[in-house]
């Protein structure tokens, strides 16, 4: 990738982004400022800052950078072929403590930070590569379709959280309290009292009627439903948790209606983009998780040094500090976490299909490692080298898992107190 010393800039432009209005800032080549001024968030806006930056020069010689890498401001800045850098927030504040010692902060005053961070590592700083509109679009519905998925784990837990206050067996009767039988279910027998004269016959009849696709028999189900302990069958709580309960079907049913529909959705883009069949044939990779993934990683090659690039990116690599004589290892927290999260499924979907895969998990294990985090069972992509015969090779990189326990850089180790949170079927962190 291009650094932006070699676009051999005239002029350094530095924007603060805010919803409403922007800060931006100009730097000559000397760091002088040359301008300051504002501009809305909108047509006009935009246009404004269009001719302020044409008349600095060349639009290829006028890098612009800014705290985010996508938007409509973003949009609009590649779009009249500017350059643009995205720079990390946290550096730019780092940035700024150790050049205003006093702690002021306005908006103006950030624009300029990040105008002079762009002019004084210009030659480490990368130009944004632009996803293709393929994966724009791709990337634009599968994360819709995560987010309705994490918002129904959401509700899902809501619900059980309401059952087990008054009515525990409405949530051991089925598997998943938010499959459609169960909702049905729910729907049709609200509250202990609604199901009171509940008998097999009628249990049998119900799960007929709704095609029921699931193993049980109607008398296993009914002993679930019986062995739990006693709701709350009359009075107004009752009635209060029978409204709370119907309120959650209704709004699980329609996140369940609408993430099907991005299924279909993610399908059709995800068969439409170039790069498909490259993701699609990774080790049980399937449709909605290649889709995260190439989604993330997006389609240009350019943008990554190499596999250890991605796998930081995808907080598969740990961070190492050393200083003087002491040495610590860190989970990587700085990361893209819908990428992190779309590898460590892949990872761990991976370890059930690939033999390499799950003999590097097994090792790990037999070694006397931790059960690995998700992204463990499997390197930085590219981190194997194939032989003549297209056998893999052992991998060039080691996962990220902890040292043997009980061994001196086991105990050195820094660890967070919390484990990585539990992965759903859907590949949404619970």
């Amino acid at each position: 990738m291009r650094t932006v010393a070699e676009l051999e800039p005239i002029a350094y432009v530095g924007v603060d982004w805010a919803s409403e209005e922007h800060a931006v800032c100009v730097l000559d080549t000397a760091g002088r400022k040359t301008s300051s001024f504002t501009v809305a968030h909108g047509r006009e806006g935009f246009d404004h800052l269009a001719k302020k930056l044409a008349a600095l020069g060349p639009a290829g010689q006028v890098p612009v950078a800014i705290e985010r890498p996508d938007g409509r401001l973003v949009d609009a800045l590649l779009e009249g072929g500017h350059p643009v850098v995205p720079v990390s927030p946290n550096a730019i504040k780092a940035w700024r403590e150790s050049e205003v010692v006093s702690g002021a902060k306005d908006d103006p005053g950030d624009a300029e930070v990040i105008a002079e961070y762009l002019r004084l590592r210009s030659h480490k700083l990368t130009v944004l590569a632009p996803f293709s509109e393929e994966t724009k679009a791709l990337r634009a519905v599968i994360r819709a379709r995560d987010d309705l998925v994490e918002q129904r784990v959401a509700a899902h837990n809501h619900l059980e959280a309401c059952l087990d206050g008054f009515w525990p067996g409405a949530k051991a009767i089925f598997a998943d309290v938010t499959s459609e039988i169960a909702l049905a279910f729910l729907e049709r027998y609200p509250t202990p009292g609604s199901a009171r004269s509940l008998g097999e016959r009628r249990l049998q009849a119900f799960l007929t009627k709704h095609g029921y696709s699931g193993r049980r028999p109607a008398a296993e189900l009914l002993e679930r439903l019986r062995s739990a302990p006693e709701g709350i069958a009359d009075g107004p709580e009752a009635e209060a948790r029978r409204d709370a309960v119907l309120g959650y079907v209704r709004v699980l049913r329609a996140l369940n209606a609408s993430i099907k529909a991005l299924d279909r959705s993610v399908g059709a883009h995800l068969g439409e983009h170039p790069d498909a069949e490259i993701f699609t044939s990774l080790p049980r990779s399937g449709r909605i998780n290649a889709a995260q993934m190439l989604a993330q990683w997006g389609d240009c090659r350019a943008a990554y040094d190499g596999p250890e690039a991605v796998a930081a990116l995808a907080g598969a690599a740990p961070v190492t500090k050393r200083s003087g004589k002491h040495t610590a290892v860190h989970f990587r927290w700085a990361c893209d976490k819908r990428f992190r999260q779309a590898m460590a499924t892949f990872a761990d979907n991976s370890r059930h299909s690939s033999p390499w895969a799950a003999a590097v998990y097994q090792a790990a294990i037999a070694r006397g490692c931790d059960p690995p985090t998700r992204s463990g069972s499997w390197p930085g992509p590219g981190s194997g080298s194939c032989g003549a015969a297209g056998k893999t090779e052992s991998p060039t990189t080691r996962p990220s898992m902890g040292p043997p326990r009980g061994s001196s850089a086991h105990r050195k180790e820094v660890r967070p107190k919390n484990r990585l949170p539990r992965v759903d079927t859907e590949g949404v962190i619970r």
